[in-house]
């Protein structure tokens, strides 16, 4: 598989587009975030919502 052959998606947080990667292989279709620092945001706006409530 050449590197211009390979599926991409956007971010769900940050809207960036980035490209399957081999250690996505077998859940590519759950990947949503680019990267662990936009994964954890979600995490960290769950907190902070409960916090204010």
């Amino acid at each position: 598989m050449f590197k211009q052959n390979l599926p991409g998606k956007h971010c769900a947080h940050c809207g960036r587009y980035f490209q399957w990667r081999k250690r996505w292989e077998n859940n590519w279709p759950h990947v949503r975030y680019c990267s662990k620092r936009c994964s954890g945001v979600r995490a960290r706006m769950k907190a902070i919502a409960k916090s204010v409530i």
